[in-house]
């Protein structure tokens, strides 16, 4: 039996010191996060008079009672989720229908079509331009600004024909064939069921990036009943936009400035559950996908 390998001294101090900085790092990341949710569930004087640092203080839900009173909140995440789920599945549809065949090498002029698909990635044409060409697609101010301009990422791209090359090897699509499987149908019937990582980690990007989207929306939207949920967030903490209805029932001006405050770190909160929610159901997924996504041939 193999004795115990015991470790030197240096290799101690380092141990000792790799411990150290990760935990000192978890606690940089990590305290923010329990801050804000603390002084959401802590009440309005003691969040104004600077009393929460770590846990809540005289807890208390007014914060989320006002920002479930702006009827603002309520169409902003509709729209938001609207944007989520759509965006995403136009996304990871083209994504796909552009990778699997960029993945085969059979494919002629796959290195044209490749290159073209890289050259977007390191020249744009602009805002100015892009604006035009939206607003002459006559997609200002509709949901479609928000949906087609971004509706292909390229990085996503590539990580997926990765994905395949690595994943989906040419003999299983000749064995299909001499089963008289057709392209399609190897695609939807075997390349797609084969494909549940990349396709839950490429799915998280495109979600997250549609649920945080703020500038498009800024640019594009005019009405109000279309804004995303970060728009509507903007007017909240940016520009201390609280309305009546928000705080009507606070009637000093001192209570209301609390309330402001409460309402400030519970929109932050409500802001994040979606994304929070989804990724413990994609986590299982993502590792691997993103591992196998990154090797290069």
């Amino acid at each position: 039996m193999l004795s115990a390998i015991s470790e030197s001294k240096s290799d101690r101090i380092f141990t000792v010191l790799n411990y150290t900085f990760l935990v000192l790092l978890l606690i940089i990341i990590l305290y923010p996060l329990i801050f804000i949710v603390s002084a959401s569930i802590s009440s309005a004087q003691a969040v104004t008079s600077g009393k929460v640092w770590l846990w809540p203080v005289d807890f208390s839900v007014e914060g989320y009672k006002a920002v479930f009173n702006h009827s603002k909140i309520w169409s902003g995440y509709a729209n938001s989720l609207f944007y989520m789920v759509v965006g995403t599945l136009i996304n990871v549809a083209l994504t796909i229908l552009a990778a699997y065949p960029l993945s085969r090498k059979g494919f002629r002029g796959r290195n044209i079509f490749m290159f073209l698909f890289v050259f977007t990635m390191i020249f744009d044409g602009g805002l100015i331009p892009t604006y035009l060409l939206v607003n002459d697609l006559g997609m200002v101010n509709t949901r479609w600004a928000l949906l087609i301009p971004g509706a292909l990422a390229v990085f996503n791209v590539i990580i997926t024909i990765t994905f395949f090359r690595t994943t989906i090897p040419g003999e299983l699509l000749e064995s299909a064939q001499l089963d008289g499987c057709n392209d399609f149908k190897f695609l939807w019937k075997i390349v797609l069921p084969l494909s549940a990582p990349i396709i839950a980690v490429i799915s998280l990007f495109y979600a997250v990036g549609h649920w945080n989207q703020y500038f498009d929306a800024l640019i594009y939207l005019r009405n109000e009943n279309l804004f995303p949920l970060q728009i509507i967030l903007r007017e909240i903490l940016i520009q201390s936009e609280v309305t009546s209805e928000m705080i009507g029932y606070a009637t000093e001006f001192e209570a209301q400035t609390g309330l402001r405050e409460l309402i400030k770190y519970a929109v932050i909160i409500v802001a994040s559950l979606p994304v929070l929610i989804i990724y413990p159901f994609v986590q299982k997924h993502f590792v691997k996908g993103v591992m196998i996504g990154s090797l290069k041939e």
